[in-house]
């Protein structure tokens, strides 16, 4: 069971939880008037971006759309700054281990240096070099010629100016876009809580998170949430093309050395008027390796944007999205399952604090518990499953939500479609992203399990298993 504490502060929560609900109720909004729509609440506790990679991860924030208040929040990992030969260097670690049980009197001196043997291990890039890779204690090497700790210089005018790549050979990580919980009227992209998950799953998924503020109801109803998932995918897939673009017009120009960055990026801008290439993901980014990952109502939105992007086919391209991440989907159905029975009052979200947020998600019109966002085993949704890709759920014990979830990815498995189910015992909802519960040990665990899963579908052919 879960603790005391937990309990204590679970009444506490859903207290001000429903207290907010039926203000929101009681006081209805014509969306239409409001059609730029709020990403976040007054109540929330935001976390300030930070270019800097304070405790390993650099954060920014980009407003994406000119008519709507959708936002997305940028988290770098500082393993960007590896060279990107040091994937290839990173694949001998086991030959260093065996050339290290082989240093005795026998086989002579072959490692004399321990840190040597201190190589990381990763499940990205081509093997075939015996190269190593000494670590010194105080600084470490970029691939732009630099030490990583330049990077936290001011400039002359004394502004910070924050991490800016360099045109050039860079690493590239897999991109991760991550959709926030909070019932579909509450939470944000940039809180204190999402921030410091985001932060976590950077480091451990080795990936650039890309965190989405969508616009909230009932300010904005459905789909407008649902809308906001896909044009972030668009986005990024525009992002990746500008890029490309970017690199070509450095080529016709000369490329290398000669081109300013700034002036490639001035060019694409007046180019294509508004657009402007985001340097972080033109530098970093590999779209061909797109993971989404949602919390709660946020899980409803990725399967949601996932099926768009299966069902579009190549229109995406160059963005593909390899596997998505359900963590405790936010599903219900008219016809209730066994663990919505059982516990339909578990903690801090019950079910009918939940029903109160989908009244206040779903049009009038339209509402209905078997509507297709809210209800994934209605027959007829489009595409098949077969088409989908691998798909990993997260389900707590003390959830009433968990039976529809497990039954959900039971039918990917039916069409042998990659379907995992984690469920952690004593758990409840959001345990793993709930402020009061991050740093709990479960919570670092589950992050930990979703890390080992994700490197399995993002790492390239034949380093499948290397993290």
């Amino acid at each position: 069971m879960p603790s005391v504490a937990v309990k204590l502060y679970s009444v506490f929560f859903k207290f001000l939880l429903k207290h907010r609900l039926q203000n929101r109720i009681q006081s209805p909004l014509d969306e239409t008037k409001n059609p730029f729509g709020v990403t976040s609440r007054p109540e929330e506790s935001i976390a300030a971006a930070n270019p800097s990679f304070t405790e390993g991860v650099a954060t920014k924030d980009i407003h994406i759309d000119p008519i709507t208040s959708v936002s997305i929040r940028i988290f770098l990992p500082d393993t960007c700054l590896v060279s990107p030969d040091y994937d290839s260097m990173s694949q001998s670690r086991t030959r260093v281990r065996a050339l290290t049980k082989k240093s005795g009197p026998e086989y002579g001196s072959a490692i004399s240096d321990p840190n040597q043997a201190l190589l990381r291990r990763n499940s990205y890039g081509p093997s075939g070099t015996d190269t190593l890779v000494t670590h010194t204690e105080n600084h470490r090497r970029s691939s732009y010629g630099c030490i990583t700790d330049d990077l936290t210089l001011k400039s002359e005018s004394g502004v910070y100016r924050g991490y800016s790549p360099s045109v050039g050979n860079c690493r590239k990580l897999p991109l991760m876009l991550q959709f926030h919980g909070g019932g579909f009227v509450s939470g944000s992209n940039d809180s204190v809580a999402n921030d410091f998950f985001c932060r976590r799953i950077a480091k451990l998924c080795d990936v650039i998170v890309l965190a989405v503020g969508y616009r909230l109801a009932p300010e904005n109803r459905y789909p407008a949430a649902f809308e906001d998932g896909l044009k972030a995918l668009h986005w990024l897939g525009k992002q990746a093309n500008l890029a490309e673009c970017s690199k070509s017009f450095g080529n016709a120009r000369g490329g290398g050395a000669d081109l300013r960055k700034s002036d490639v990026h001035r060019h694409v801008a007046d180019a294509f008027g508004a657009s402007m290439v985001e340097p972080w993901l033109a530098a970093h980014g590999d779209p061909s390796r797109c993971v989404l990952l949602g919390v709660s109502c946020g899980a409803n939105i990725a399967d949601y944007v996932t099926r768009k992007a299966v069902g579009a086919g190549r229109l995406f391209d160059p963005v593909k999205v390899v596997a998505q991440v359900l963590m405790y989907p936010f599903f219900i159905g008219s016809v209730p399952t066994h663990s919505e029975i059982r516990l339909a009052n578990s903690y801090f979200y019950d079910k009918a604090m939940c029903i109160l947020a989908w009244k206040l998600f779903l049009p009038e019109e339209e509402f209905s518990l078997d509507h297709p966002a809210a209800n994934p085993l209605i027959p007829g949704r489009e595409p098949p499953l077969k088409l989908m890709p691998p798909t990993l759920t997260v389900v707590a014990e003390h959830d009433w939500m968990r039976d529809r979830a497990i039954v959900y990815s039971e039918e990917f498995r039916k069409v042998n479609v990659d379907a995992p189910v984690l469920e952690y015992k004593d758990a409840v909802h959001e345990f793993a992203t709930l402020d009061m519960l991050l740093k709990t040990p479960q919570a670092q665990a589950c992050a930990e399990d979703i890390a080992i899963w994700v490197k399995k579908h993002i790492s390239f052919r034949g380093h499948e298993f290397s993290y």
